[in-house]
C-alpha cells in the first residue's frame, strides 16, 4: 500500500490517520462491520465512552484476526461518536495512534446523536486489504 499526505492538505499524523491510501491491484479486500463496546455475549462493557471505545478497538482486532488481517492491513475506517466533543477527539486520536504505529488508515469521524442500540457511544468499521503474496 502507498500512504499519501499531500502537503496541500492538513497533516493528520497527530490525529492518527492518513489522507489517502493506494491499494495495489489483485489484493484481497475485506470489509469489517461496525464494532462497538460489547463483550462476546453482546453486553455493553460499560456506560462510559472511553471503555466502550477501547472494547470497540479490541473487537476490531478480533475481527481482523479472524480474516487473517492485522491492523496494518486496514486502509480505511469510519468512526461514529455519540455527543462528540474535543475530549472524545483526544481519546480517539490517542487510541488510533496506539492501534496503528506506522501505516495509519484513511479515516472519517462522524458525530452522531445516537447509535443503533440504547447506550452505545462509539462504533468503528474498517476496510482492510490483504496483499497477495
Amino acid at each position: 500500500m502507498e500512504y499519501i499526505n499531500p502537503p496541500e492538505l492538513n497533516n493528520p499524523s497527530d490525529y492518527g490517520y492518513t489522507q489517502a491510501v493506494v491499494v495495489p491491484s489483485g489484493s484481497k479486500l475485506v470489509y469489517i462491520a461496525g464494532q462497538y463496546g460489547v463483550d462476546e455475549h453482546d453486553n455493553l462493557v460499560a456506560a462510559d465512552f472511553a471503555t466502550q471505545m477501547k472494547q470497540s478497538f479490541a473487537n476490531l482486532r478480533t475481527a481482523l484476526t479472524a480474516v487473517g488481517a492485522t491492523p496494518e492491513d486496514v486502509v480505511k475506517i469510519t468512526i461514529l461518536s455519540v455527543a462528540h466533543n474535543e475530549e472524545k477527539l483526544r481519546l480517539i486520536s490517542a487510541e488510533r495512534n496506539s492501534f496503528w504505529s506506522n501505516h495509519k488508515p484513511a479515516s472519517t469521524l462522524i458525530p452522531v446523536p445516537r447509535l443503533a442500540e440504547e447506550g452505545m457511544l462509539f462504533e468503528i468499521d474498517a476496510v482492510a486489504v490483504i496483499p497477495d503474496l
